[in-house]
C-alpha cells in the first residue's frame, strides 16, 4: 500500500462523499452489468446506518475517503458484504484488499462463523479477487435463504444470476 493511505471504521463526515466513490468503480463494470445497477448508488440513510453501527469502513487518502466496504446484518444474523468500491483513481494499490481484510477481521473479532458476499462470476478482478482472499463459492443447495433473498434482490434490479456467485469466508472466531 502507498503512504498516505489508511483504512478504519467511517466518521459520520465520511459518508456523504461515498455514494461518488461507488459510481465511478462501477464504471469498471461497464459490459458487465446493466446501466440501471451502474447509475445506481447505496442510499445516504442505509450508510449512514451501518456507520452508527460500526459495520462502515472507509479507505482514506490523506484523511479524504477513496474507498469503502458496507456489511450489511441479513435476516438470519448473517453478515454480508453487501459492497466495496475503491474509487478507479486509487485503485492498484491494494485498498480492496485491506477493506476485505478488515471485514473479515471484523466479522471474526465479533463471533461470526462467516461473512458472505455476492459478485461477478465472469469479471477477472471479482471472483477470483475473492477467492484468493480466502473466500469459497456456496453450492446453490446450500445457500441460506436470507442470502438467496440478495440474489433475488440483485435478479429483480437487471443482474443475470447465471453471472453471479455467493461466496462465503470462513472467520476464526477471536475473543
Amino acid at each position: 500500500m502507498t503512504a498516505g493511505y489508511s483504512i478504519t471504521l467511517a466518521r459520520p463526515g465520511d459518508v456523504q462523499a461515498l455514494p461518488a466513490i461507488e459510481l465511478a468503480a462501477a464504471r469498471l463494470l461497464e459490459g458487465h452489468a446493466p446501466e440501471s445497477v451502474l447509475n445506481q448508488a447505496t442510499d445516504l440513510a442505509a450508510l449512514r446506518a451501518a456507520q452508527a453501527a460500526g459495520r462502515l469502513w472507509v479507505a482514506l487518502a490523506y484523511g479524504v475517503p477513496v474507498g469503502f466496504a458496507i456489511v450489511e446484518m441479513l435476516a438470519d444474523g448473517l453478515p454480508h458484504l453487501e459492497e466495496i468500491d475503491v474509487h478507479p483513481s486509487h485503485g492498484r494499490r491494494g485498498l480492496g484488499t485491506l477493506l476485505v481484510r478488515a471485514v473479515c477481521e471484523w466479522a471474526g473479532r465479533s463471533g461470526f462463523a462467516g461473512i458472505t458476499l455476492t459478485t461477478n462470476r465472469d469479471v477477472r478482478w471479482n471472483m477470483p479477487f475473492y477467492s484468493r482472499m480466502g473466500f469459497t463459492e456456496i453450492p446453490a443447495g446450500r445457500i441460506r435463504a436470507a442470502l438467496a433473498e440478495v440474489v433475488d434482490e440483485e435478479t429483480a434490479r437487471g443482474l443475470d444470476p447465471a453471472a453471479r456467485v455467493a461466496m462465503v469466508h470462513r472467520c476464526k472466531t477471536k475473543p
